[in-house]
């Protein structure tokens, strides 16, 4: 089994989370746990390779935003609020709070149509 990192609490830095958070899919997917909970990768229906997916929560996972748990052959990922809170305090309510949803995803233009 491959190990997945996590930064210890003490090692999030402000630089990490902020360059995690600038790229519009990792908001987007930010914004999605955020609202919606954990979810496993396969949740997210970018329309993007699933290289570059895993690339991003990669980022996510390293810059100490996101937790990633295997169960059988999914990856759960739940968002670390509790931690960046903590470290950051108002820092991921304010970015979600002016955070747009993305037309990226199948999900997300589903979701807009029903409102």
């Amino acid at each position: 089994m491959k190990f997945l990192y996590h930064p210890d609490r003490k090692d999030i830095s402000l630089p990490g989370v902020l360059y995690a958070l600038g790229d519009p899919v990792r908001l987007e997917i930010v914004r999605l746990l955020a609202t919606e909970g954990e979810q496993c990768c396969a949740g997210f229906d970018f329309a993007i390779a699933k290289s570059t997916m895993s690339n991003h929560f990669k980022i996510l996972r390293e810059s100490g935003i996101v937790l990633t748990r295997k169960e059988g052959t999914q990856h759960i990922n739940r968002l670390r609020h509790e931690d960046l809170e903590a470290l950051f305090p108002g820092l991921l309510e304010a970015v979600l709070q002016s955070a747009q949803p993305l037309p990226i995803c199948s999900a997300t233009k589903q979701r807009a149509s029903q409102i």
